[in-house]
């Protein structure tokens, strides 16, 4: 069969969806498929009402695509497929780059398509987006390695694990404490520990408070300053309204909020791609109106959330080449910069590949190394473990943590917040463009209420200690914590 044979029987919604808009309005975006169908004004008509309507972007149809956010703009992706009238409908990793609200918000629409008789094929990495599946199907390395109930599958913390997918962490804890109950969720685990009698020990969770602490006594002289900070795009978009927070040397800091919150066009600020509209941001104490991109790239390096977006080159070697290159570094040191750039993000013997040849997880590495290599004091990463298995993501974060050891400030943008809760020691937490929260990691995650106001949703390990009035942000914490 050809492709266009199939359109009505298979719908695809690509992983990078955005890729898929291309229209000036929502309306003839939706329409783009059955007028290709050549179907008639009325029933091109009703497709678009209905597509709209069960995805819930009726009243959008005069909008930009780029004005929507991030969950909007994934819907309508959705809505264009099934204005085709598909049997089936397959999602590439919906839920990639959307805040926890809308990963909601796309899990709504999947259920609300199979209440109208759709079948639905999800690929996804985070076991959250799967739960309420009739059937998942692990596949590795071009095999099935096994399909079931959700249940039944997830519950199998070491097939998971051996797959590269990242368990439920309540499941986790319950299979390393060998209960042999095992839940996925907080209610149920809260009321497991109450019937097992098991606590968290004051004495331990004490032990972790003093050591967040002391974290914050290796931090060295103020690296980033900003004060009173206004950013306003073309339209008189306010972004950023009064933003002032400093950044010390050595920090591993995340900023998190929901789509649309500020947080890129923050960070853009700290190396010369954004001006300030009002107010003041310093670098190593140089205000950024006065520096070039260049001059400030020497002390901030920015890697792209998608690192082929940043990627040119033929070679490995010549990609991370470019940067010292371009500030006028001898060759001599550029060679040794280079080496050295490869063996931090653990690249040597990749110098004559080609980086598109490589893994995603590779890939970024190259990405990452390729700002390494002009020696930056500060790494700025924008959502650094998207379209990562957990394997990949792991290792990514187990890099900017041994980086961070080594002396780098680290900055990462992200809604995967696990990964904030195990490694960054800060947390800045943006909402239309104001910041509302700006402190260690645990103090932060221990606000719950005021993170859902902004739409954000702890990991549930999190969320069950919260419970038990404690806040601990791993699996690892809760094992030392509970005493039975």
């Amino acid at each position: 069969k050809r492709v266009h044979d199939l359109v009505d029987q298979i719908g695809l919604v690509f992983q990078d969806f955005e890729s898929q808009l291309f229209s000036t309005n929502v309306e003839l975006e939706v329409a783009f498929g059955p007028e290709n169908l050549c179907l008639s004004r009325e029933e091109i008509r009703r497709r678009i009402d209905e597509s709209l309507q069960l995805v819930r972007l009726n009243g959008f149809e005069r909008r930009e695509p780029a004005s929507l956010s991030g969950g909007e703009k994934q819907r309508l992706a959705i809505a264009s497929i099934l204005a085709i009238k598909p049997k089936i409908v397959v999602m590439d990793e919906p839920t990639t780059d959307l805040d926890p609200q809308g990963k909601l918000e796309i899990f709504s629409v999947a259920k609300i398509l199979k209440s109208e008789g759709y079948t639905i094929l999800f690929i996804e990495h985070e076991t959250e987006a799967v739960l309420e599946a009739d059937k998942i199907v692990i596949v590795d390395r071009g095999k099935v390695v096994t399909e079931g109930k959700p249940y039944e599958i997830l519950k199998d913390v070491e097939l998971l694990e051996n797959h590269g997918i990242r368990p439920p962490q309540i499941a986790k804890l319950l299979k390393e404490m060998d209960e042999p109950t095992i839940s996925f969720n907080v209610d149920e685990a809260l009321k497991l520990f109450q019937k097992r009698d098991w606590k968290i020990s004051d004495e331990k969770y004490t032990a972790l408070l003093k050591k967040d602490e002391e974290q914050h006594i290796g931090y060295g002289n103020k690296i980033i300053e900003v004060k009173d900070l206004e950013y306003i795009y073309p339209e008189n978009i306010k972004a950023l309204d009064g933003i002032s927070l400093d950044i010390r040397e050595g920090e591993f800091l995340a900023i998190i909020g929901q789509n649309g919150s500020g947080k890129t066009t923050l960070v853009k600020h700290f190396n010369g791609l954004l001006k300030p509209s009002k107010g003041e941001v310093r670098v190593a104490s140089e205000d950024t109106k006065r520096k070039q991109v260049s001059e400030l790239g020497k002390i901030v390096g920015y890697v792209f959330q998608n690192p082929d977006h940043q990627i040119f080159a033929d070679t490995v070697e010549e990609e991370v080449a470019f940067a010292p290159g371009n500030l006028g570094i001898s060759k001599e040191n550029i060679s040794r910069f280079v080496e050295e750039a490869l063996k931090d993000v653990g690249l040597e013997g990749y110098e004559k590949c080609d980086p598109f040849s490589l893994t995603k997880g590779e890939r970024q590495r190259v990405a990452i190394a390729s700002i390494l290599s002009a020696r930056p004091q500060v790494l700025i990463l924008d959502e650094p473990t998207t379209g990562l298995d957990y394997r990949q993501q792991k290792s990514i974060m187990e890099l900017l943590e041994s980086l961070n050891r080594k002396g780098h400030t680290i900055i990462i943008i992200t809604h995967s917040l696990w990964v904030v809760a195990e490694y960054a020691k800060r947390v800045l937490v943006l909402h239309k463009g104001k910041i509302i929260l700006d402190d260690s990691t645990r103090k932060v995650f221990s606000q719950e209420e005021k993170l859902a106001d902004s739409f954000l949703r702890l990991p549930e390990i999190i969320r069950l200690s919260n419970r038990m009035e404690r806040t601990l942000l791993s699996v690892d914490e809760f094992k030392y914590c509970l005493e039975r």
